[in-house]
């Protein structure tokens, strides 16, 4: 992946060119958040289309094959924290990016007229797509399929990106082409939709695969990494079985799974939207439990969920989409998240933060807790882009102001995910100090995470929280630079040269896992400094004032990390 393409949509110029010699160890995350820090204005308006850049890259191991190696990062100013931002998704797209033997492709200025574009053997175009204005993710998915063939791997907004809604995701096609792997977090799909770019299709067929450096030895390295990705408890056994919805039971155990808009942290109806819930209605129906998201996954956690008639209904139904929809809203019943699910999906939507805002909605009077009716009602008002759905797109914080809640769970304008802070204390320093808002994929400390050189940690104590935040920022940052899967961390963390061989068969460079380490914590840092630019300050890193002052049931217990050392987490 030697060249990066740049497209204008003012003009429609496109360009190719050879990656800078500085951004030579950089794909992925590393590489969005430093073209997004040298070249977007930290001040700007996230939907001005002139200024604000939307740059999607994938990692070094994209064309591999290699096991959880195919993650794409869309990086930008966020219209929902007004900071920076990078979403990362699996789906297929990365790999077709890289086969086509690009590292990044940068999208600049702003169309008049609704485009797609086109990537393929014969080149790059921009042809006209006025046809999709207003078609679904899916709905576009399928004529774009039809038009361009059906192995080309998409990136497409929904009618939220349209409207430019702070909750629009990116929507990127999994392996059987449906567009049901989303870049969610921060609205980078309002970016795309300010650039009136309803798709992405990227097509290698005909294009010959780009070669590793040693393709004996990365053989070698994939399967070695492969069969250590079986061997553990929770690659191997765990997550194939339930998918992430295992955490359930775990989370809710020890009292930290948000339930009615983070009053509560268990949930009398946790055993309905379980992870053996989940696996007996699928298997009941005759869906899939197990699906891969990416090429090449061995741990496929991912599934296919059907309705009671059998029909599938969504895919990739997760934990955090579970609970954010599930016990947050005080709704036990698989089949309500799931249409909530879907709807997201067709949107165009981050199943997160719509969760988090109906749940602030619920708190605020809106509609009653529990009613998964109303639920479903109030998100197709978002799809149809009334004012009630507009304010529910612009998230939970928007939603809290309106109603005036002040019980709103989220950090630099972007709602928590489903670990609540109070008990997974580590999280919550990641929640309040990343760069990325409150994101549990930027670092997530779950219970008896192992820190070097000081071994597990209960994340109910105070003790090491800060120092555990840290190390994981540094390993989040560094997987989503290399486009690495979240759940690949359980063998490498343990054998980091089960990653280091793969980087050296591909790319010929020798790598250190303290050179890993060291790429994420200048991306964190890189982005830190475009944040402080925009205008945040130390202020901006805390968590709201109720995690520290209302005890959360059943526990009773408070986020009570010191200020002062929250503050050292990131050297602020």
């Amino acid at each position: 992946m030697d060249k990066i393409l740049r497209v204008n949509l003012t003009n429609g110029a496109m360009t190719t060119v050879p990656v800078p010699d500085r951004w030579a160890k950089l794909t992925g995350r590393a590489l969005t958040s430093t073209i997004v820090a040298e070249e977007v204005p930290p001040t700007c308006h996230p939907l001005d289309g002139a200024k604000n850049k939307l740059v999607f890259a994938p990692g070094f191991l994209s064309t591999s094959f290699a096991s959880s190696a195919g993650r794409l990062s869309v990086g930008g100013k966020s219209p929902l924290t007004n900071g920076i931002k990078e979403s990362n998704s699996g789906g297929n797209l990365a790999a077709a990016m890289g086969n086509l033997g690009y590292r990044a492709i940068v999208l600049e200025g702003e169309s008049r007229q609704w485009q797609v574009l086109v990537l393929n053997k014969d080149g790059v175009t921009l042809e006209p797509a006025i046809d999709l204005v207003g078609e679904t993710s899916y709905d576009a998915a399928d004529v774009l399929r039809g038009r361009y063939g059906r192995r080309a791997a998409m990136a497409i907004i929904g009618p939220a990106g349209e409207f430019r809604l702070p909750t629009a995701a990116v929507m990127v096609t999994d392996m059987d082409g449906v567009p049901s792997r989303p870049a969610a977090r921060g609205g980078l799909g309002a970016v795309m939709g300010s650039k009136r770019l309803k798709a992405i299709v990227v097509n290698p067929a005909g294009m010959k695969k780009n070669p590793p450096v040693d393709r004996k030895k990365l053989h070698a390295a994939t399967k070695r990494f492969a069969q250590a990705l079986m061997a553990h408890p929770a690659s191997g056994k765990s997550l194939p079985i339930y998918g992430t919805d295992a955490l359930v039971g775990p989370i809710d155990k020890i009292g930290g799974l948000p339930t009615r808009n983070f009053r509560n942290g268990s949930f009398e109806g946790a055993a309905g939207i379980s992870g053996e819930r989940l696996r007996e209605i699928i298997v009941a129906r005759g869906g899939k439990t197990t699906h891969p998201c990416m090429p090449g996954c061995v741990i496929q956690c991912s599934n296919v969920y059907p309705g009671p008639d059998g029909v599938e209904r969504v895919r990739g139904l997760e934990f955090e989409t579970i609970v954010l929809n599930g016990s947050n809203l005080s709704i036990d019943s698989l089949d309500v998240v799931a249409e909530l699910n879907r709807l997201c999906n067709l949107y165009g939507l981050d199943t997160i933060e719509i969760g988090a805002a109906m749940g602030v909605a619920m708190d605020g009077g809106l509609l009653a807790f529990g009613d998964g009716s109303g639920a479903v009602s109030l998100l197709k008002e978002v799809g149809k882009g009334t004012p009630l759905g507009r304010l529910i797109g612009s998230g939970a914080v928007a939603v809290g102001h309106a109603l005036g809640v002040t019980h709103v769970p989220a950090v630099k304008g972007q709602a928590m995910a489903a670990y609540d802070p109070r008990r997974l204390k580590g999280t919550g320093v990641t929640y309040a100090t990343s760069p990325m808002g409150a994101d549990h994929t930027a670092g997530n400390c779950l219970p008896n995470t192992v820190l070097p050189g000081v071994g597990p940690i209960d994340t109910t104590k105070r003790e090491h929280q800060v120092e555990l935040s840290r190390y994981l920022q540094k390993v989040a940052a560094a997987f989503d630079s290399l486009g690495l899967c979240w759940f690949s961390r359980y063998p490498i963390l343990g054998d980091p040269t089960l990653l280091l061989d793969m980087l050296e068969a591909q790319t010929g460079e020798i790598w250190t896992w303290d050179g890993v380490l060291d790429l994420g914590w200048q991306t964190v840092q890189t982005e830190v400094a475009f944040n402080r630019a925009a205008g945040f300050t130390e202020a901006d890193d805390r968590l709201p004032d109720f995690f520290r002052e209302e005890p959360l049931p059943p526990t009773g217990d408070t986020f009570d990390i010191p200020r002062k050392e929250l503050l050292q987490t990131l050297n602020l």
